[in-house]
């Protein structure tokens, strides 16, 4: 028997492998059974090359648990005694203090950085042993053994048949790597799609009420996934059946990407667009990245673009080690190879659809417009392409590309400014009654209600020339799209401001809500009351709630305009009967009001051309008490019109009703309406 210690320049290997690497220690199995693979993998070369003329037989690998063990069995190509002191006992580890304090929170740099894959075993275990018999004639079997110490034992073994044993005697602290749901989770995880069959105990089946074990293997892996395979070799089924293998629970998938390329670098895989049914299922990390069919991570940011980390699917790349580190994701030339040529696939396979079948790329528009936005807003290069085949849908179910909207709308929709206006609606039924405004008016109104549409919008603005858009209900029809500067107001300024005091009296107190009144001539046949938001302040609100920076403005109050329609008989009606049922009261009001107003010009004339150290102070006084003595008569005047519209049921009706339109009368205020509209009618 042979005794040695390993080769190394520290005496602190397997110290670092616990404490350093214990965070990613479940990888020991993917390392210890993808060793197992190669070696079966090698073992079929020889013999494809006739170097090996042997038996092949069952080359499955076997995972198996005993007493405190984990094994892992191949049929292979073994090792010598030579081979064992070459690749188990030499270790180049040299630097191993500056390193471990560069990537001391990255298992899979140290592993990759000093090829450490076997000893990664070391993570779970106190003791581990290789009993492994070389393929080539002649050779004895030989068993190495090591328990966390850089001492080894190195003897002659009693195994028969070619291949390698590895024995894990599982630590104290790693008991859970003893339980066979464990194991299996973690097979399930790394290596279900490696190229040789791995098998975990025996399939099971119901006999006499209960599971039992058959003399079948049970094989955890599919040993030709179909990225492997060629696109003709393969039918939808095929894609959508290994979906399902990948995500159990999901929903057909929209459709696929089959990425095949061997030049400039080595890649395969198949994307997928899933059917998103709400934010919750807006899921990175739902691409694994494998290496030779070896599971490596689902972070695969870096490798695919940002926007496409939405989509769900596989990619396998041997230019992407299998130690695969953040470091090498950001550095690495290969890696941006493959991200560009993977946003140009997916580019190229939309407009492909697009083309080729527009009936089907709009029946699905709804569902793949998020991937397709978000890619716009990311990527300038993306944006470039996507705009020839993203579509605009309107309110009447239509599609319309970038450049046939544009031709549509030109001319009824060009404001005074050679603007186009591109109105939107991102509630259909919430603002129905000002879609039908405007299409009454001969206008087209977009529907805007996917997830990324503001900022899309916004970006839209910035990239399409003389263009802006503006939501349906940002203002009364006639000021959507302003052809001239004609004020369509036919009340002079004191009859506004009666209207105006009489509605904003009776309005509502909304948390950080703020009202605006105004009249305004909309035709007898138009709605009496309209409530309309700015379109800058409300885009800017919406903004705030999916860009940080921004947060300032969701903090602001929000800012209604209610539009008084002065040509509406009910309208008219509230302001002959305010004007007199309140004309005694506002008579010696607007009188006192007259007289203090001289007064006031009066003060202010005398103060023409003087200093302000010139003006006698009695004049600045009786200037003070004037002005207070109009703030009190304008809010005596105030109080006369808010005590007639207390009693107005007409407008709380008009008001509740402009609320109710807008989603703004809920609660009390609700039950009110509904009482006051019940007595109304009787």
């Amino acid at each position: 028997m042979q005794k040695g210690n390993i080769g190394v320049t520290t005496e602190n290997i397997f110290p670092v492998i616990k404490k350093f690497l214990y965070s990613d220690h479940e990888i020991f199995l993917r390392e210890i059974v993808s060793n197992a693979v190669d070696a079966t993998q090698k073992l079929k070369t020889l013999a494809a090359k006739g170097e090996f003329n042997g038996e092949l037989g069952d080359l499955t690998v076997h995972v198996s648990l005993g007493e405190g063990t984990i094994t892992i069995s191949d049929r292979g190509i073994g090792m010598t005694e030579e081979e064992i002191d070459k690749y188990i006992n030499q270790i180049a580890f040299s630097g191993a203090t500056d390193f471990l304090d560069k990537y001391k929170d990255d298992a899979n740099a140290i592993i990759g950085h000093f090829g450490l894959g076997f000893y990664s075993s070391f993570m779970v275990s106190k003791k581990v042993e290789i009993i492994t018999k070389s393929w080539k004639e002649g050779s004895k079997a030989v068993k190495w053994s090591c328990d966390g110490s850089p001492e080894f034992t190195l003897e002659e073994a009693d195994k028969s048949e070619r291949g390698t044993d590895i024995v894990l005697y599982v630590d104290d602290d790693c008991k859970e790597f003893l339980e066979k749901n464990k194991i299996q989770e973690l097979l399930n995880k790394y290596c279900k799609f490696l190229a040789i069959p791995v098998a975990f105990g025996k399939k099971t089946e119901w006999k006499d009420g209960k599971q039992v074990e058959t003399a079948e293997d049970n094989v955890i892996n599919n040993t030709t996934p179909i990225w492997t395979k060629k696109p003709s070799e393969l039918e939808d089924k095929d894609y959508i059946n290994f979906y399902h293998e990948l995500y159990p629970m999901a929903d057909d998938p929209l459709f696929w990407i089959h990425l095949n390329v061997d030049y400039p670098f080595n890649l395969t895989g198949v994307l997928y667009f899933p059917k998103i049914k709400s934010n919750f299922d807006l899921q990175k990390n739902k691409i694994q990245l494998y290496c030779n069919q070896v599971y490596v991570t689902d972070s695969v940011e870096g490798i695919v673009p940002e926007f496409l980390t939405l989509l769900h699917g596989v990619i396998d790349s041997p230019d992407i080690p299998l130690n695969v580190s953040r470091s090498y994701l950001q550095s690495d030339a290969n890696v941006k190879k493959i991200s560009s040529y993977i946003s140009k696939k997916v580019s190229d396979r939309l407009s492909s659809i697009f083309k080729n079948n527009r009936t089907e790329f709009e029946e699905k528009w709804d569902d793949i417009k998020i991937f397709i936005h978000y890619g716009m807003l990311s990527e300038d290069a993306f944006y470039d392409k996507a705009s020839k085949f993203a579509l605009f849908k309107d309110t009447e179910g239509k599609f319309f590309t970038y450049e046939d909207y544009a031709t549509l709308v030109k001319g009824n929709q060009t404001d005074k400014n050679g603007d186009v206006v591109y109105l939107y609606s991102n509630n259909k039924d919430d603002q129905y009654s000002y879609i039908e405004a405007a299409k009454n008016k001969g206008y087209s109104v977009l529907l805007m209600d996917g997830q990324l549409d503001v900022a899309l919008i916004s970006m839209l603005e910035r990239k399409l020339e003389k263009t802006h858009f503006t939501r349906v209900d940002g203002d009364v029809v006639d000021k959507l799209i302003v052809k001239d500067d004609n004020a369509n107001n036919n009340l002079d300024f004191a009859k506004s401001s009666i209207l105006s005091s009489i509605f904003k009296s009776q309005m509502p107190k909304i948390d950080k809500t703020e009202f605006n009144i105004e009249a305004q001539g909309m035709g007898e046949n138009a709605t009496p009351v309209m409530i309309t938001q700015s379109e800058y302040m409300r885009r800017m609100k919406e903004m705030a709630n999916i860009q940080q920076g921004m947060a300032f403005y969701g903090e602001m109050p929000t800012m209604y305009n209610i539009v008084l329609n002065s040509d509406h008989a009910l309208i008219k009606g509230i302001l002959s009967d305010s004007e007199a049922n309140t004309s005694a009261a506002i008579s010696p009001i607007e009188a006192e009001i007259t007289s203090l107003n001289d007064k006031r010009k009066s003060l202010e004339k005398a103060k023409v051309g003087k200093k302000d150290e010139e003006i006698p102070q009695a004049d600045k006084d009786a200037l003070a008490d004037v002005t207070k003595k109009l703030d009190d008569e304008r809010k005596k005047k105030e109080e006369v019109y808010a005590n007639y519209a207390k009693g107005n049921q007409i407008v709380h009706q008009l008001i509740d009703l402009a609320l109710l339109q807008n989603g703004m009368l809920k609660g009390e205020a609700l039950n009110n309406f509904v009482k006051r509209s019940v007595e109304l009618i009787k």
